[in-house]
């Protein structure tokens, strides 16, 4: 004689940490995981809760990321005027980031050759001068991860087409 033994329960009414209800099939745990498992639902929010929290962590992400780009950009436009850096030349995205890239690039290389190491400031204007003469915004972009030391080689590395044809500086 074949016994029918009890079903353990599938479908748990979980009350999240939210105060949302929902009831929840747990039949794809195995039967003794199943109320450890609920208890730790309990814990959570609703997955409804959470998207929404994720979503707004997300957009206060994105806007606190959009505003320290524009503070980021501020500084790098009033750091070239400072400086008399020429404007550089790409598509608009393309300039404004690498008017950040080119400010990153040289504050990053003045701290090395010269606070740090054996550059004197009179070395340091000639460096600061062929930066100048590179005005391609792709050129920023692409050695915005180099070495503060490999500057000068970078600088002399640069071809014709990193520099414009006339120089309205002078």
């Amino acid at each position: 004689m074949q016994r029918n033994s009890p079903r353990s329960k599938t479908i748990w009414q979980i009350t999240h940490s939210c105060g949302h209800q929902a009831d929840r099939d747990l039949s794809d745990r195995a039967a003794d995981r199943r109320a450890g498992f609920a208890e730790w639902l309990a814990k959570q929010e609703c997955t409804d809760c959470w998207r929404a929290a994720k979503e707004g962590d997300e957009q206060d992400k994105a806007a606190w990321l959009k505003a320290k780009r524009a503070e980021e950009q501020a500084e790098s436009e009033a750091w070239s005027e400072q400086y008399r850096m020429p404007p550089l030349e790409g598509t608009e995205r393309a300039v404004a980031w690498s008017v950040r890239c080119r400010h990153q690039v040289l504050a990053a290389a003045f701290a090395a050759l010269v606070l740090e190491g054996e550059t004197s400031e009179t070395e340091w204007e000639d460096i600061e001068e062929a930066a100048r003469t590179i005005t391609r915004a792709g050129w920023w972009i692409d050695q915005r991860s180099s070495e503060p030391n490999d500057l000068t080689e970078l600088l002399q590395a640069a071809t014709e087409a990193d520099r414009p044809t006339e120089n309205p500086h002078f």
